[in-house]
């Protein structure tokens, strides 16, 4: 099972190629529609793969969650993937996936492992507004396999954002608040549904201005367009927007590739760029500092993101 995770140092030179890896993984035969659906996840979230081990229950939690196991003095809760989505299986799940982002690790049941695929992110699409809907917003991106076959990216921030009761809401006294912020405007751009509610009541609570996107491409789209805007108002784009707020794995263009872009662009001169991820480990800063990125802070924590936020708008 580990050799489905080596050799693939590569991905750490991925940053500003419009590229990722992503382990892709089954949930078992759904006995509803008689289908099994591939799902995929990013490997830099995959900290290892393993056998499903013991799980030792524990009271009052959420459906999906399992129970909790020990990885090496480690406790780390488990989450039914399966039943999370509402897929009807005979099978007890057999594999574990281990992930770790946003400060967290956790363990994730599924039927079985395939594959580790590279692709560029132009080729992952926005889903359906009826399978958005269908799903509650479950799958952030879809792909087609040359067999033909689609690949769904799962929201695993949103699994993880309902089974641990975090990103619901967010406490006003812990935000920075300062006359000067009212004023400002803020671009911001995340796939996750979550954690665009997150950030829209973060801003809100501090007294910000914000303009929203759902990906990288619609993100650049919109900043082009309000660079004309500027143009023909004969005024600098960031008397519009004062900062750019960026996540990193998002379908068609990821955070990667639209800060390299943004830096590359005269036009966006004087206007920081922060990185806002669950990937949040050193590696994933150094790629973005490797693009130009300015700050870098891990989603669901609000507290941070209104520092680091109000820290850059302040300087002016």
């Amino acid at each position: 099972m580990s050799d489905l995770l080596k050799n693939i140092d590569a991905r750490t030179k991925l940053a500003g190629t419009n590229k990722l890896e992503i382990l892709l993984f089954t949930l078992g035969l759904d006995q509803r529609t008689n289908r099994r659906e591939t799902f995929g996840i990013n490997v830099f979230k995959v900290r290892e793969v393993m056998r499903t081990p013991e799980i030792t229950q524990a009271p009052d939690m959420p459906p999906s969650v399992e129970g909790m196991v020990s990885l090496r003095g480690q406790l780390v809760p488990v989450i039914d993937l399966a039943k999370y989505a509402g897929i009807i299986t005979e099978n007890r799940p057999e594999i574990m996936i281990v992930s770790e982002y946003n400060g967290h690790t956790q363990g994730f049941l599924v039927e079985a492992v395939d594959t580790i695929l590279r692709l560029d992110w132009s080729s992952m699409q926005v889903p359906p507004d009826m399978l958005t809907n269908q799903m509650g917003g479950l799958v952030t991106a879809v792909t087609e396999l040359d067999s033909g076959k689609l690949v769904m990216m799962m929201d695993v921030e949103k699994v993880l954002a309902e089974t641990t009761r975090t990103g619901d809401n967010i406490d006003d006294s812990l935000v920075i608040r300062h006359n000067k912020l009212t004023d400002k405007t803020v671009f911001f751009t995340d796939d996750s549904a979550v954690a665009r509610r997150q950030i829209e009541l973060t801003f809100s609570a501090m007294g910000l201005k914000y303009i929203q996107t759902i990906n990288g491409k619609r993100a650049w789209e919109e900043l082009l367009r309000i660079a004309q805007s500027a143009d023909i108002q004969g005024k600098p784009v960031k008397s519009m927007i004062q900062l750019i707020l960026t996540d990193v794995e998002m379908p068609e263009m990821d955070g990667y590739m639209l800060t390299k872009m943004i830096k590359s662009d005269p036009r966006f001169s004087g206007i920081p760029v922060i990185m806002h991820s669950s990937l949040s480990g050193m590696s994933n800063q150094k790629l973005g500092q490797s693009v130009g990125v300015d700050g870098y802070v891990a989603k669901f924590e609000p507290h941070k993101l209104s520092e680091m936020v109000a820290e850059y708008l302040l300087r002016e």
